[in-house]
């Protein structure tokens, strides 16, 4: 079973798990603000949310180029550029 799975999809839990990853960004706390972004990104591909996907496709590239893991940002902003289909392949 998959640790996200048990995280509810509502947008309270949604709006919390991303206001840990702000902080966490904030307090250059990069790879906390990774884990909390990619929950967001998995709820919102589950909600089906386009918008939502884009949005934490590109918080996580940011993170990542600032980490110096500018592979793994290019693939967050090809997502993002994809509108947030076929993230699946990236999220591995």
């Amino acid at each position: 079973m998959n640790a996200v799975s048990s995280v509810p999809s509502d947008i309270v839990s949604l709006r919390m798990i991303h206001c840990r990853a702000e902080q966490a960004a904030r307090g250059a706390q990069y790879h906390l603000a990774v884990f909390h972004y990619r929950t967001c990104l998995e709820v919102a591909e589950r909600r089906e949310d386009c918008r939502a996907v884009e949005f934490f496709a590109l918080r996580l590239a940011d993170c990542y180029d600032v980490m110096g893991l500018g592979h793994k940002a290019e693939g967050f902003r090809a997502l993002a550029d994809q509108g947030g289909t076929d993230g699946q392949a990236l999220l591995g």
